[in-house]
């Protein structure tokens, strides 16, 4: 009964990206949904950005066991990463006209910039979609009884993803987002009141997280090093997901920026909000099965991830186990699949066509399609090969982006004095310090991606005040606003006005 619920629930969303994927006629509807997505849906995909795996699996049980503090890039950082893109960037983003986060780097400091740029955000990715790849593999492999292998498992996530997401683009991601975010609100819910009630109501459940010193953000005896830890863990979510195309193009796929700014700021809220349910149902878990918690004492940290599936399976009825894991694939699949979407928009159309300008609009989509599956393929290999657990990936990921290119991106909207030279100077003291740092001193008071941001700092501020050696390229914020008011989508080239590429 479990299995064929499941089966038929990822049959009717795979029906429902394809029957989404009718509305895909030219690159932009693949790439932002022709930016047409009303309120409801702009802030299901928003929510969907987040609410994925790693918050369902393995941020609830991070938090069973280490608390609070265990977690504070999600959903702290991340919220705060939604909010702050909405009010700093998404009027900004809609008015230059982009369709990838990659055409703003094109736009305000010229190809080279673009390129590297979008050459981490894509790298970032990897751990991202495995973490993705990874948990549809958990399911699987739990719901099997353990009858088709882990890795085996992963691989026939992955394939699943790829089959809605190739053909629709954006417009698949919309609509399954949409009813998947519908099916996890529902699903979750009952399974916390069923559990709460399994551990001894929700009174207790609470009184005991806070007896045990789980409801603490900032611990008693905290030194210096853990706060640096906590610090290093909010930033990456916090500002390093902030330069990344998923939440790009979900704002952006917005039928205007009002609803763009609100749909954002409304799905990072009701996503803060929601996340500590995934938390609550573990710690209930832990309460009323304390068996539970030897899973914290295994080799391979991804054996934590199963604290809710082995409870589900072992102590609920058919009814919760149907809504639990329909709840748990819709946060994965709505996560995956544009997890897969936004590297593949950012190297097609901020690496490669840089180097192949001339694609018409069917070569874009055939290049856009196959992009997708090789990064697809790169994604599975990290996945099988990785014992992190899925909290851990994310992390590690968005670091790459928090290092490389979020001080360009900032700068470059708020700091009219940021140059060219100074975004290449960023972008290599950033990604450089960082890297050092995690080779020689990884385990330092201060975090190695922290050295990168200020190192980041430091390079644009240096690099933009100094005498320009690099030539200046692309333009100012405001005369990239100007030139497209005047010119139009017409005259424009993924936002970026034709015959203009010279620093105002």
């Amino acid at each position: 009964m479990l299995v064929t619920s499941v089966a038929l629930y990822l049959l009717v969303t795979i029906s429902i990206g394809l029957i989404a994927a009718r509305r895909v006629h030219v690159a932009k509807d693949f790439l932002v949904a022709g930016r047409s997505l009303p309120l409801y849906m702009n802030v299901a995909t928003v929510f969907a950005t987040w609410f994925g795996a790693e918050t369902v699996l393995s941020v609830s049980a991070t938090f069973a066991k280490d608390g609070l503090n265990g977690v504070p890039g999600d959903p702290f950082g991340a919220s705060v990463c939604l909010v702050l893109a909405a009010l700093l960037f998404a009027r900004l983003f809609y008015r230059l006209n982009l369709l990838t986060i990659g055409d703003f780097y094109k736009v305000r400091y010229g190809k080279a910039v673009e390129v590297l740029t979008s050459a981490a955000i894509v790298m970032s990715y990897l751990g991202w979609t495995s973490a993705q790849f990874t948990a549809l593999g958990l399911v699987i492999h739990v719901l099997s009884g353990g009858a088709v292998e882990l890795n085996t498992a992963i691989m026939i996530g992955a394939a699943i993803v790829v089959i809605y997401t190739i053909f629709g683009g954006m417009w698949s991601v919309a609509f399954t987002d949409l009813f998947q975010t519908v099916v996890i609100v529902i699903g979750l819910s009952l399974v916390a009141m069923l559990v709460s009630d399994m551990a001894g109501g929700v009174e207790k459940v609470i009184a005991r997280a806070a007896a045990d010193g789980k409801l603490k953000l900032f611990p008693a005896e905290m030194d210096a090093s853990m706060a640096w830890a906590m610090a290093g863990a909010f930033f990456a979510f916090a500002f390093g997901s902030i330069p990344q195309q998923d939440v790009f193009q979900r704002m952006t796929s917005a039928k205007n920026e009002d609803t763009a700014v609100r749909g954002t700021i409304l799905g990072g809220m009701i996503y803060f909000c929601f996340a500590f349910v995934p938390m609550f149902i573990a710690y209930s878990a832990l309460v009323a099965d304390p068996g539970l918690a030897t899973l914290f004492a295994g080799d391979d940290d991804r054996e934590i991830q199963l604290i809710l599936p082995h409870l589900v399976l072992g102590k609920m009825p058919m009814w919760a186990q149907v809504m639990f894991f329909g709840a748990l694939l819709s946060a994965i699949l709505s996560t995956a699949s544009g997890a897969l979407l936004a590297p593949t928009a950012a190297f097609t159309e901020n690496v490669l066509r840089p180097f192949v300008p001339h694609m018409s609009d069917r070569q874009r989509l055939l290049t856009l399609r196959i992009i997708l599956v090789t990064f697809a393929a790169c994604a599975l290999l990290f996945a099988v090969n990785s014992r992190s657990t899925m909290y851990e990936m994310v992390q590690n990921a968005y670091n790459v982006t928090l290092t490389g290119a979020f001080v360009p991106l900032i700068a470059g909207a708020y700091w009219k004095r940021a140059t060219t030279q100074g975004a290449l100077f960023a972008i290599v003291f950033g990604v450089g310090c960082w890297m050092g740092a995690d080779a020689v001193a990884a385990d330092a008071m201060v975090p190695p991606n922290l050295v990168g941001l200020f190192a980041s700092i430091v390079g644009m501020v240096l690099g933009s005040i100094a005498p320009q050696v690099l030539a200046a390229k692309g333009m100012s914020i405001h005369s990239a606003l100007k030139h497209h008011a005047h010119a139009g989508h017409a005259h424009t080239v993924g936002g970026v006005p034709t015959g203009s590429q010279h620093q105002h």
